[in-house]
């Protein structure tokens, strides 16, 4: 059984300091708080974009801190009551597993939770910190994928003082990019826009977020598939090297074009200055295919 109440709207500064956000024992049961995004972010800002939402459980629901951080973890998951509240994390995205490594909780998630990047991202790792880190066994969070890290990450490892939610201000550089995005027609066409750089950021590894993304404009799409990742993405002289993840492609739907989606993703990534060629590595080793699309030789501008 459970009941879920909403508190007040927090600043995550004010919680470390003062030390809130711990379970207590109440009439209704032990209290836990559930982290959420303010729905309306005009109004929110910095530490306040999170705001908490109690969670009730009644006295011999779990049975130690695993159990408990899991289920913790799965009401996260399953969303806010409040309306005024939204989830930071995807729709559907599950939890593979939780396992503690002394007061490290690692969580593995699916591959629904791959679809975030940048502010987005950062605002589900914390709430998932936040949410796991007020239990007193556990100090620190780690968030995979499947099994894997986020190539986009600044941190793997992530503790209740290292949230600072991204801004505007935290904008460092900007980068004009042309992203080859599908029409309606399922043809690729240019789409100009200006990408904002954060910190930890580099101009391809804010390409292939960007396509991650998708838009916002009408009648255009990303040509990655559902489920598409990106290991890795580094710059050498002027050669980008993508690092494609093998155990990715049982996830990708049946009828992916990856052809396309790979030469979307190199056409993009050629619109930087600073990049000549782009040659995809699979699991970190040059390869023949990648799926049914080759991979074999470099894509340069005049492909």
């Amino acid at each position: 059984m459970k009941k879920r109440l909403i508190a007040a709207a927090v600043c995550v500064a004010v919680l470390l300091l003062l030390g809130w956000g711990g379970p207590y024992v109440a009439q209704e049961g032990e209290r836990y708080d559930l982290y959420f995004r303010e729905a309306d972010l005009s109004a929110a800002s910095g530490g306040d974009a999170l705001r908490a939402e109690q969670l009730y459980l009644e006295e011999g629901e779990v049975r130690d801190t695993r159990e408990l951080a899991e289920r913790l973890v799965t009401e996260l998951l399953a969303g806010p009551e409040d309306p005024s509240l939204v989830n930071t994390i995807p729709e559907e995205t599950a939890l593979l597993s939780l396992e503690l490594d002394g007061t490290r909780a690692k969580v593995d998630l699916s591959t629904r939770y791959r679809l975030l990047s940048g502010v987005s991202l950062a605002l589900a790792d914390y709430a998932i910190t936040l949410t796991l880190t007020q239990l007193p066994e556990i100090s620190a969070v780690s968030i995979t994928v499947r099994g894997q890290q986020l190539a986009y990450r600044d941190r793997e490892v992530f503790s209740a003082r290292d949230v600072l939610f991204a801004s505007n201000e935290d904008v460092i550089g900007v980068v004009p990019a042309t992203l080859y995005l599908l029409d309606e027609s399922g043809g690729l066409v240019p789409l100009e826009l200006t990408l904002d750089l954060y910190e930890g950021d580099t101009q391809a590894g804010a390409v292939v977020k960007a396509l991650l993304e998708g838009t916002e404009e009408r009648d255009l799409y990303s040509a990655l598939p559902e489920g598409f990742q990106v290991t890795s993405v580094r710059l050498e002289e002027s050669t980008c090297y993508v690092d494609l993840p093998s155990a990715a492609l049982e996830e990708l739907p049946e009828d992916a074009d990856l052809p396309l989606a790979l030469r979307a993703l190199a056409e993009s990534l050629l619109s930087l200055r600073t990049v000549g060629e782009v040659r995809y590595l699979v699991d970190g080793e040059y390869a023949a295919v990648y799926g049914s699309a080759s991979v074999l030789e470099p894509y340069t501008a005049r492909n």
